[in-house]
């Protein structure tokens, strides 16, 4: 039987040929394809778990500069700290000394000027009673308010007169003559004004008190330089903005040296109305006077070194900080 030759089922053949051909192709690409998707998968893999380790590093270093600026930040905070307290430490230690040595000289009898190894207990002892910081507790009440109602006083006063010239040729130079009265000057009117009351008291802290921060207030304001003011008016600053933004703020450094002066003052005022008035029966001034009654020389010095140690403690850690504060601000300091 002879075989017949058909053109149309060659080319189908042909096509079927093709086509699985193609669909081999197709199939051979879409590996090569899948492989690499799966390539680039895992770079990315890779990529985001290098990327998180460098971050846990990262975060590791980070928290051990933060614990080295820490430990920084504490040992310049101690140095700081040392630096202040050395110097103050070294003149107790040659107060101390000169004390002893006046004792060893025998330049008064032992029970009349007894030396620091018997006042110093002493001390210790009256701190560690109730009584002796109810006493404290009373005084400083009584100076904190005079002190604050010579703040008013002394501000208002102040600012008046530097803003007006008729009050300034007025009493201007009757403020600074009141600044140099002794405050011991001021009782017996006191006593006669307000009698044996403790308002004779807060009369004497007050008038010995609000001069000192009239004059710092007229001082700062005097040195402010006509630029600032300029400036404020310029910038819409006008009538009591013009004092709460711009003049006040620059006569502050002058201001506090007022209040420096007036703390001073208004501290020995109290301290002298205390002593002399006898009105107080619980207070520093009073205790002093037991003290002295009693012929008590060791409880007479402790109760001295009491009111020198809070005058030096109000001066460091309300006045001193108060002025590094405003130096820092303005670029004067450390």
């Amino acid at each position: 039987m002879a075989l017949t030759f058909r053109p149309d089922e060659s080319a189908d053949n042909a096509d079927v040929v093709d086509g699985a051909m193609s669909d081999r192709a197709m199939a051979a690409d879409a590996d090569e394809t899948g492989d690499e998707a799966m390539d680039e998968l895992g770079l990315v893999e890779r990529e985001l778990e290098a990327k998180q380790s460098d971050d846990e590093v990262a975060g590791e270093l980070a928290g051990l500069d933060a614990l080295d600026r820490l430990e920084l930040a504490k040992g310049a905070l101690t140095l700081r700290v040392w630096k202040s307290l050395w110097p103050k430490l070294a003149a107790i230690a040659l107060v101390l000394l000169a004390w002893q040595a006046v004792t060893w000289s025998h330049w008064r009898p032992d029970y009349v000027l007894p030396g620091p190894r018997v006042v110093l207990p002493q001390l210790w002892h009256e701190l560690g009673t109730g009584r002796t910081w109810t006493a404290i507790g009373s005084t400083m009440r009584r100076a904190v308010t005079g002190f604050a109602m010579a703040i008013v006083i002394g501000l208002l006063i102040g600012v008046a007169v530097a803003r007006s010239k008729v009050l300034r040729s007025a009493v201007g130079s009757l403020i600074t003559g009141l600044q140099t009265m002794p405050s011991v000057v001021w009782y017996p009117l006191a006593v006669v004004l307000f009698k044996l009351s403790e308002g004779a008291i807060i009369f004497v802290v007050v008038i010995g008190a609000a001069p000192s921060i009239a004059n710092g207030v007229i001082n700062g304001i005097d040195h402010i330089p006509p630029l600032l003011t300029r400036a404020g008016r310029v910038l819409g600053a006008r009538g009591l903005q013009a004092y709460r933004h711009v003049i006040l703020p620059a006569a502050l450094p002058s201001f506090l040296a007022g209040l420096k002066q007036a703390w001073a003052f208004a501290w020995r005022s109290l301290m002298a109305g205390e002593l002399i008035g006898g009105i107080a029966a619980i207070s520093i001034g009073a205790r002093l006077n037991n003290e002295r009654d009693l012929n008590d020389t060791p409880g007479l010095l402790s109760w001295m070194i009491i009111v020198l140690i809070i005058g030096v403690a109000v001066d460091s850690l309300v006045f001193g900080v108060a002025e590094r504060t405003i130096r820092r601000r303005r670029g004067l300091g450390i």
